[in-house]
C-alpha cells in the first residue's frame, strides 16, 4: 500500500470522527442529552501496540479519539510512523452495559487494520512493501472502584485475522489497576497504571508486566508519559525481553450540553 494512501486514510478517520461528533450532539439538542468528545494527540519515542508487548521499533504518532453519546462511544486508536509505513487502525464500538458506583462493565468490538513491512522479490530484486492486516476484535472490560482514585480491572480481548496470512487468532487477559491524582505539587498529579496479562497468539505464549506513568497539570493540556514492558516468561517469535517509551501528549474534552 503506497503511503499516500495511507494519508487519505487518516483523513478519512478524522472527518468519520469529526461527523460522528457533529452528529451525536445534534441528537443531543433534540434529546436533552449530554455528548462528550474527548482527544489525545501524541509523539513517542517507540510506538506500542495495545497489546504492549508488540510495538513499531520506531517512534510514532498516537492519535486517540473519543465521542460518546449515553452508553454508547465510537474510539478511533491510530498509531502510525511517521513516513505512514507501518503502524494500526483501530476503530472501536464500545457499549457501557453497566456503570454503577463501585462497578462498570464494557464491551466492545473493532475492526482493525494493521500496515507491516514485508520483503518481496520481483524479477529478482529484493524490495519493501507496506503490507495491509486485517482483523476483528472484541472486549469485555469489568472494573470495580476501589475509591475515587484508585479502581481496578480486567480486560478479556479475542482477535481474529481476515486474511490468511499473518496472526490468525490472538487472545489476551489484563488485569490492572489505576491510581491517578497521585498530588506531586500545587497542579502537577501523578497517574499510574501497573498491570500483568497473558497472551496467547496462535499457540504462542507469553505473559508480561508493564506499568504506565503519566505526568500532567492541572492547567496545561500537555502530559508527559511514559511505558515500560517487561517479559516473564514467552516463546513467542521475536519477543523482546524488556522495551520502553515515553511520549508528549496533548488532550482535549468538550462536553455539549442542550441550551
Amino acid at each position: 500500500m503506497r503511503i499516500n494512501t495511507l494519508r487519505t486514510a487518516i483523513l478519512l478517520v478524522h472527518a468519520l470522527f469529526f461527523a460522528l461528533s457533529t452528529a451525536f450532539s445534534q441528537q443531543a439538542d433534540s434529546t436533552r442529552q449530554i455528548t462528550a468528545f474527548s482527544g489525545t494527540v501524541g509523539l513517542t519515542s517507540n510506538g506500542f501496540s495495545i497489546i504492549p508487548s508488540f510495538s513499531l521499533n520506531s517512534p510514532a504518532f498516537i492519535m486517540n479519539y473519543y465521542v460518546r453519546k449515553n452508553r454508547f462511544s465510537f474510539d478511533p486508536d491510530i498509531r502510525l510512523v511517521p513516513d505512514g509505513s507501518k503502524g494500526g487502525m483501530l476503530f472501536w464500538f464500545r457499549y457501557y452495559a453497566i456503570e454503577k458506583k463501585k462497578f462498570s462493565l464494557r464491551t466492545g468490538i473493532h475492526p482493525a487494520l494493521n500496515f507491516i513491512r514485508r520483503d518481496i522479490v520481483e524479477d529478482g530484486k529484493a524490495s519493501q512493501i507496506t503490507e495491509m492486516l486485517r482483523f476483528m476484535a472484541g472486549e469485555i472490560a469489568p472494573t470495580w472502584q476501589i475509591n475515587p482514585d484508585w479502581s481496578v480491572g480486567a480486560v478479556l480481548l479475542h482477535g481474529s485475522a481476515l486474511q490468511k496470512t499473518g496472526p490468525q487468532r490472538t487472545d489476551v487477559i489484563f488485569l490492572n489497576t489505576v491510581i491517578s491524582n497521585i498530588k506531586i505539587s500545587k497542579n502537577f498529579r501523578l497517574g499510574l497504571v501497573p498491570m500483568i496479562f497473558y497472551l496467547n497468539t496462535d499457540g504462542y505464549t507469553g505473559s508480561y508486566f508493564s506499568a504506565t506513568g503519566i505526568l500532567s497539570n492541572q492547567k496545561w493540556p500537555w502530559s508527559f508519559q511514559s511505558t515500560i514492558n517487561k517479559t516473564i516468561q514467552s516463546n513467542l517469535p521475536g519477543n523482546r525481553d524488556f522495551m520502553w517509551n515515553v511520549t508528549l501528549n496533548y488532550s482535549f474534552s468538550k462536553k455539549l450540553r442542550p441550551a
